[in-house]
């Protein structure tokens, strides 16, 4: 991370670990024991963009706001934060503030659930930052905008004091946030090795928020957790010194901002604006601001290939 502290997340994870014992773990519990400030990059600095603002759809430039969907519980990307602890903040509301000046609207971030941000783009919300990997089935149900490189990573305890192994990960316990790549597809695949083998399946822990996998983490009941390279490398970070990175970064992939899958053209406009923001270096700028300036791309793309 830079010098600034986001917020201090071992806090809020040591007080959740309590709760995570009695079986009570609540990622909002954790998000009031934690403070948080937000990102010092002046938005309001960024001038509209006459061209790119009159290509929006009129129905959005007549409200004057985009909704985003965004599960904020993924610390660095979005979380809640701020004074009251209830603002969300990351970089991921940064880039999409950014974008909405530049297009002359305001961004009205929303909480949600992971798995009902997809399903949701259109009727209730209008794009959606929120750590998505690109992937060729999420890209049948939404368009994307690339923005960021990042692949999956592993932690455990500090030391390994469980001995996990990817070589050995048949019948361990394994904490992941639901619907995300890491469960869907990685571990999905490993368990079907495991059933061929013969072997016992992994205990796969699946828990709605990133904030509780790590407790579960933390707490030590589980064994390991995989996520997105930067959530580990944050994880590893504000926890410090109880949890590790296991093994390299694999399977790196582009992360999207989605828009409903009917709206091709506000999908044209995003990437325009994200694109702008690279040229203009606004973009590293804020990737800069929350330590995570080695995933930035040159060039923001819609709907990417990808292998999977």
């Amino acid at each position: 991370m830079t010098a600034k502290s986001i917020f201090s997340l071992s806090t809020g994870l040591l007080a959740a670990a309590a709760l995570a014992l009695t079986g009570c773990t609540n990622a909002s519990q954790q998000g009031a024991a934690a403070s948080a400030s937000s990102s010092s990059f002046n938005v309001s600095a960024i001038q509209k963009d006459a061209t790119l603002a009159a290509a929006v759809p009129q129905a959005l430039r007549d409200k004057g706001t985009l909704v985003m969907g965004s599960d904020t519980s993924y610390a660095p990307a979005e979380f809640l934060g701020g004074t009251d602890g209830q603002t969300p903040v990351g970089y991921d509301v940064d880039l999409a503030k950014a974008i909405g000046a530049l297009l002359g609207l305001k961004i009205d971030v929303q909480s949600a659930a992971f798995t009902s941000i997809l399903p949701s783009l259109g009727p209730k919300y209008d794009l959606s930052a929120s750590s998505f990997f690109i992937t060729n089935e999420r890209k049948q149900a939404a368009n994307f905008v690339s923005y960021l490189s990042a692949g999956t990573q592993w932690a455990v305890q500090q030391g390994n004091p469980k001995k996990f192994s990817l070589d050995d990960i048949c019948g361990r316990s394994i904490a992941v946030q639901t619907g995300s790549f890491q469960e869907t597809k990685d571990l999905a695949g490993r368990n079907d090795k495991c059933a061929a083998a013969g072997k016992p399946a992994i205990k796969i822990v699946s828990l709605k928020n990133q904030t509780d996998v790590t407790t579960r983490l933390v707490n030590g009941s589980v064994d390991a957790m995989p996520a997105g390279s930067i959530t580990i490398a944050y994880a590893v970070t504000q926890t410090k010194g109880q949890l590790e990175s296991f093994g390299d970064v694999y399977e790196a992939s582009p992360v999207g901002i989605a828009v409903a899958k009917n709206d091709l053209p506000f999908t044209d406009v995003v990437a325009k604006a994200m694109n702008k923001l690279i040229e203009n270096g606004d973009y590293k700028k804020i990737l800069d601001e929350w330590g995570v300036g080695s995933v930035a791309i040159t060039k923001a793309e819609v709907n990417p290939d990808v292998p999977k």
